[in-house]
């Protein structure tokens, strides 16, 4: 292909599919994985104080991850039609996209900025009436809400990055704000430098200051080197038909997280029942899977504006070896993850100053529940490109179907055995079921969509 052909499209359409891929994924991956091991620094710090900390910030899992259904199921739809825009070579379109994504950033801070006044306290009676882990998790979560404005930008200006290609600076912004939420945790959490000590309230400052520093980092960056595409707010009003288009894929994204939420609110108090041992071994959980879990987020990242671009271009074999690839490096990562928490269980809870109790419970919860991982990187893969494909419904069913309609009520029952460890069965169980209806879906699509894109340009 032509230096001057090269120079008329975006990278998406014409640089060789592999090597896109891993160029696009690789930094979302690493900062992805920096992104986790913050998230594990958090709760190895505040595990220190005690346990009761842990647990307090184990429960407030559901309200982050409704934060961040939000965020990024918004942050979802602004790629997808962003990147399709571009593959059309509508800019006007793609502009309006970027400036009605910032505004919708804006009010999804708003309703958490409400949340962290008024919903903080109830949420956490709702689930245990143990003082000290209510105090703490109250501080803890009206901090990381009424600040959540620099988590929404990151959201946001990240997105807009990653849908012209340039997944390189996400990395850096990403990064950024971890290596900061790293070096502040010890800092806020016991006290140094002069700081007065602030327990698990230092934890979420930590977090915030972070996510607010690389929110501003990847507003500049956007104005200083994303030229595809033009943020001005001068004579600005919502376009309800660009919003109607972001939410169209947006919103199963948003449901299909916020699932999510529910699935740990529940799971919470299923563990509650056993004790809040079993509640925080569940935590320790979600932040140690999100090491394995979030590279392939990453990819995910990468893959995305991939497949929205060369569906917009009806380029269908780019868009078919982009998904068989990414599905490859998928079920490898994955099965990394099953080997390390297979083998070393023990070691990976001593990083929490575990208790004998909290190994007693927490090393047979993790060998169980990593058994979901051989089927989940097809999954994700399937689910992502539903999106992409502007299919996000089908996304929302496997989701429901896998957190709702079998998790939840398998582990149930299972609690029902009176023995904890019979619960965590309930991942792979509902893992099963998950790729079972994304198989379904995934041949649907192919017929019904996949099929019919026009070009056959593969490089």
């Amino acid at each position: 292909m032509g230096t001057m052909e090269m120079t008329k499209e975006n990278k998406m359409g014409v640089m060789p599919v592999n090597k896109l891929l891993v160029s696009m994924s690789l930094p979302m991956m690493l900062s992805m994985l920096v992104q986790a091991l913050y998230n594990i620094v958090d709760s190895v710090f505040v595990s220190r104080i005690n346990e009761n900390a842990l647990t307090a910030v184990s429960l407030a899992f559901p309200i982050q991850t409704l934060m961040i259904a939000l965020g990024a199921g918004t942050g979802v739809g602004i790629n997808a039609l962003l990147s399709k825009s571009l593959g059309e070579k509508d800019f006007v379109k793609a502009n309006k996209t970027a400036v009605n994504g910032v505004f919708l950033a804006a009010v999804n801070y708003l309703i958490f900025l409400l949340v962290g006044i008024f919903l903080a306290g109830p949420f956490y009676l709702s689930q245990t009436k143990d003082a000290q882990i209510v105090e703490y998790g109250k501080q803890y979560l009206m901090i990381i809400c009424c600040c959540s404005f620099g988590v929404y930008m990151q959201f946001v200006f990240e997105r807009l990055l990653q849908s012209t290609g340039k997944t390189f600076y996400t990395m850096i912004t990403q990064g950024t704000g971890a290596i900061i939420n790293i070096i502040l945790d010890p800092v806020f959490i016991f006290g140094y430098f002069g700081i007065p000590r602030m327990g698990v309230a230092g934890a979420a400052v930590a977090t915030v200051t972070g996510q607010v520093i690389a929110g501003i980092i990847a507003l500049i960056i956007n104005e200083k080197k994303n030229t595809e595409i033009k943020i001005r707010f001068r004579g600005f009003r919502p376009d309800t038909v660009i919003i109607k288009l972001i939410y169209r894929v947006g919103i199963p994204s948003i449901i299909m997280q916020a699932i999510g939420s529910v699935m740990t609110y529940g799971m919470n108090k299923i563990l509650m029942t056993f004790s809040s041992t079993a509640a925080a071994v569940f935590g320790v959980y979600f932040k140690l899977q999100s090491f394995i879990y979030m590279p392939v987020f990453g990819l995910n990242n990468g893959m995305v504006p991939i497949v929205a671009y060369n569906y917009g271009a009806g380029k269908k074999d780019r868009l078919i070896k982009t998904v068989k690839l990414s599905i490859f490096y998928a079920i490898c990562l994955m099965a990394i993850g099953f080997i390390v928490f297979q083998l070393f269980p023990a070691q990976l809870f001593s990083l929490f100053h575990a208790s004998d109790t909290m190994l007693e419970i927490g090393k047979p919860a993790l060998r169980i529940i990593s058994c979901s991982f051989l089927l989940a990187g097809f999954c994700i893969i399937c689910t992502s490109m539903f999106q992409a494909l502007e299919n996000g419904v089908y996304s929302m069913i496997i989701s429901i179907a896998r957190q709702l309609v079998v998790l939840l009520p398998v582990a149930y029952f299972l609690a029902l055995t009176g023995n904890v460890t019979y619960v965590w069965w309930a991942f792979p169980i509902a893992e099963l079921a998950s790729m079972c209806v994304s198989v379904f879906f995934l041949v649907r699509i192919n017929n019904k969509v996949i099929k019919h894109i026009g070009g056959n340009n593969e490089k």
